[in-house]
């Protein structure tokens, strides 16, 4: 038996070429994600230890609100030169480094803000230098120039100068957290720090401007203690503990650190990893149902060789393991194939990242036994797996019978079982996805319930399949026979000569686009829900907002209102109100000049009864308080205890420009972060073109990296880019996805040309010409992908309807928008597969030799 396995191996190489071209693309995704998550943490790994190679002992503060007779407000920690001095006295410490952090945002030389978008990838710390006598700071090396001894000059990370375009000599721009700053580029470094490889800056001053700028003169971030060889670290990291106050201070070894972070860096990789592997779960979920029907065509072109070897004595056992030695052959194949693809795919990836800007540490390629053993277990045990129903099938047949016929029609109570069984599936999901389409939040129990029900339903159409493939195909079977005769009419009934093979081909596709069609109407629907939140209520033409959260200096609305062309700038400030027990945002404007800037709905009372004491609450918030207006309640405004006597004027509809609740902005301001305004709302002046006048409000406020002024597309586009990336990577995954559901219809119609050879040759000899075989194979094709892209995309459209019911708590605005040109390219893509899925077999079908097709056996 084992070597009739071997023989069926290489007599139908052609055969399995498709099934085992499936298994490499699935194997290949997977092994190509463990070695480039492999990889990737070695690399990071290598990064994070090579930073820390220096440090024996890390002593790190907590960064606080200072507030002394010598200093202004300002951000703090509790390690100070002294503090510095002390551990420098210890026993077996041989330098001690103080370090001071921050963020600071470039502008590139052409005046454009480097990541102004991700402030917390624009890194900035201190220069300094390895000992007194020396210029030279090891956790940067120079690669030209040197680096920052006054507070006049910068040092940046060599490839954000090269990104920003400045070269030494050049005057940088920047700024931290408040007006523009300028200083005179005197080198650049080289950095391992992942952040800044993947797409982050990096700004070195001297250590006294670092201060300035990010703490307070004398306070540092963190000691990095460097200790004698021979040195317990442990033991020096408890000695520096018991020297320093407990408060606000930790002491962590070196070794420990690396050790977190070695940890810290494995779980990020593990979720980036797991991602896509769960993608590659689904190609190879696609790719099991092209193994078993290949292996079922098979089973049943070879059902006389089977009965023979029945009669000589093959018992069903023997039968079963043939075939799953076959199965097992053909997987370890193409597990080896697609393990070899999978490292070419891991080992380009690297390139591709440096080309986009997100760049890995130096490292070598990881290739692991555990990923080896995974992927030989993914490839060979779902080969086999999805062949064992074939092989039973092919043990349960009787010689007689297998002798009689090389194709029967499966049994009626088999479809009526698998018909019942598909429709208790299909009936359980769509009814756990009815409950979740009520509910409208995303609880645990409710993303639960949702999964479950999207597994359940997405199960159940593929059990039903068979059945709705005969009304659906019949449908286009009508379109193909009015337009193409008697190639149309006979594409259909091949079609439907076996509904569980279609079904089984038509599934492969209608998995991916499932998954694609449910994405892009959920994603469609949520960049339709935040592009009316960002801009509802909204009557201004330019929003002026702080990139890093930072907030807004209240005198530069000042600066705004004398602009040429603007007629009206309204300061907004923010904060919170505990009101009737429950926290809410706390939104500040002037109500005349809200006015003329947003369009606020409200049910009672208007925006002129807003002032001191006197505010306006949302729909939502006077909902769930229980206030109306005319009440009076006491209000916390802020995070302190201070409570002030409030009353409700009005009651408006929630929108992103306002919030919860509204009050003037001498009652909000005050309990502002930083008491600063959140943003500045510009309406330019009738008839004046509003093209060049949000340059016109950067030059006024300095032209800061961190200032951000946006007109509405701007803002829409803001909250919709990150779904639309989100969407497109989305969308590469589930190709695979796709491509691997194309080699399943390839794949089914050449062994169906194979399987009717005799026919073939008898049509020919009856009169129908090559073109019409060609035909007749191309619309087969095609009907069988129409069949998986409807049922794929009507599958996909009810997914989304019903889970997206979940985010109405966070995004009210939220109502099913379907991408009706985006459905009609994924119907379009159904209808090309179908043609370029039968290029081959119909060649294959028109080339076959009438005379012999008509001998054939």
């Amino acid at each position: 038996m084992l070597r009739t396995a071997l023989r069926n191996v290489f007599a139908h190489k052609a055969r399995l070429a498709m099934t085992a071209l499936a298994i490499m693309l699935g194997v290949a995704f997977v092994s190509g994600t463990l070695v480039f998550g492999d990889t990737v943490t070695e690399a990071l790994r290598g990064a994070s230890a090579k930073s820390l190679k220096d440090v024996a002992v890390s002593v790190q503060a907590e960064s606080q609100r200072n507030s002394d007779s010598e200093a202004d407000d300002g951000v703090s920690t509790a390690l100070t030169g002294d503090l510095a001095g002390k551990v420098r006295a210890v026993p077996g410490v041989t330098s001690v480094r103080p370090i001071v952090n921050g963020t600071a945002t470039l502008a590139a030389k052409d005046g454009r803000p480097l990541n102004a978008d991700s402030n917390w990838q624009n890194l900035a710390t201190n220069y300094s230098p390895d000992t007194p006598n020396s210029d030279r700071d090891s956790r940067f090396p120079v690669s030209a120039g040197h680096g920052p001894t006054t507070g006049e000059e910068i040092a940046l990370d060599r490839r954000t100068a090269e990104k920003a375009g400045y070269a030494v000599g050049d005057s940088v721009r920047f700024a931290t957290d408040g007006p523009t700053l300028t200083k005179k580029l005197v080198g650049t470094v080289d950095t391992d720090d992942p952040r800044v490889r993947a797409g982050g800056s990096l700004a070195l001053f001297d250590t006294r401007t670092a201060q300035q700028l990010f703490l307070q003169p004398g306070r540092f971030d963190e000691l990095a203690v460097g200790s004698a060889p021979g040195t317990d670290n442990q033991e020096l990291a408890d000695t520096i503990r018991e020297l320093l106050p407990a408060k606000g201070i930790t002491v962590t070894s070196g070794a420990q650190l690396a050790r977190e972070q070695a940890e810290r860096i494995a779980e990020d990789t593990k979720e980036l990893t797991r991602m896509l592997l769960g993608f590659a779960a689904i190609s190879l979920f696609v790719g099991a149902f092209i193994i078993a029907n290949t292996f079922t065509m098979l089973i049943a072109q070879r059902s006389r060789e089977t009965a023979l070897l029945r009669a000589i004595g093959a018992l069903r056992r023997q039968v079963v393991r043939a075939i799953l030695i076959e199965a097992a052959l053909l997987g370890l194949a193409a597990t080896a194939a697609g393990f070899a693809i999978g490292i070419g795919i891991a080992t380009a990836l690297r390139p591709l990242l440096d080309a986009s800007g997100l760049s890995l540490p130096d490292g070598p390629l990881v290739i692991s036994a555990d990923t080896l053993i995974r992927s030989l277990v993914v490839g060979v045990g779902i080969t086999v797996l999805a062949a064992w129903l074939p092989s039973r099938k092919a043990a349960k047949v009787a010689p007689v019978e297998a002798l009689s016929t090389v194709d029967q029609a499966p049994p009626k109570r088999g479809m009526a079982l698998r018909n019942s069984l598909g429709g208790l599936l299909t009936g359980a999901g769509v009814l756990s996805l009815l409950y979740v389409s009520t509910q409208k939040n995303g609880s645990d129990s409710n993303l639960y319930a949702a999964g479950l029900g999207s597994v359940l339903t997405l199960t159940g159409m593929i059990v039903i399949a068979p059945l709705l493939s005969r009304p659906l195909i019949r449908l286009a079977g009508a379109a193909t026979t009015r337009l193409f005769g008697v190639s149309g009419k006979l594409a259909r009934e091949n079609a439907l000569r076996n509904p569980r093979r279609t079904a089984a081909t038509a599934s492969a596709l209608m998995i991916g686009l499932t998954l694609i069609t449910g994405l892009s109407v959920t994603g469609n629907s949520m960049n339709a829900a935040l592009k009316d939140a960002a801009v509802r209520g909204l009557t201004a033409d330019y929003k002026v907002s702080n990139a890093a959260f930072g907030g807004i200096d209240p005198a530069l609305a000042a600066k705004v209102a004398e602009v040429p062309g603007v007629a009206q700038a309204a300061p907004i400030a923010s904060s919170t109100l505990r009101a009737g027990g429950r926290f809410a945002s706390f939104t500040g404007a002037d109500p005349q000049r809200l006015g003329q800037v947003s369009d606020l709905e409200f049910s009672s009372g208007s925006l002129a009864d807003v002032g001191p004491g006197r505010i306006a609450l949302s729909d939502k918030l006077a909902k769930t308080t229980g206030l109306s207006k005319g009440d009076t309640f006491q209000g916390t405004p802020g995070f302190g205890h201070d409570t002030k006597e409030l009353t409700v004027v009005g009651v408006y509809r929630q929108t992103r420009v306002v919030g919860d609740a509204l009050g003037t902005l001498t009652d909000v301001l005050p309990y502002a972060n930083g008491g600063k305004l959140d943003s500045i709302l510009v309406k330019a002046e009738s008839g004046r073109t509003t093209s060049g006048l949000d340059q016109d409000i950067r030059q006024a406020l300095g032209n800061s990296p961190l200032l951000q002024v946006q007109n509405q597309d701007q803002l829409t586009k803001a909250q919709s880019g990150l779904i639309d990336t989100m969407l497109t990577m989305m969308y590469g995954l589930l190709g695979m996805t796709v491509a691997i559901g194309v080699l399943g219809v390839i794949n089914t119609l050449a062994m169906s040309v194979f399987e009717r050879t005799r026919e073939i040759g008898l049509l020919r000899a009856i009169g129908l010409d090559n073109k019409g075989v060609k035909q007749m194979v191309r619309l087969e094709s095609v009907v069988i992908s129409l069949f998986g892209a409807v049922l794929g995309m009507g599958t996909g459209i009810f997914l989304a309807w019903a889970c997206g019911s979940l985010s109405r708590t966070s995004l009210p605005q939220y109502e099913i928008v379907l991408p009706w040109a985006r459905l009609g390219l994924f119907l379009l893509i159904g209808l090309a597969i179908g043609v370029l899925a039968a290029v081959w077999p119909a060649r294959r079908a028109a080339r076959l030799n009438m005379l012999r097709a008509i001998n054939a056996q």
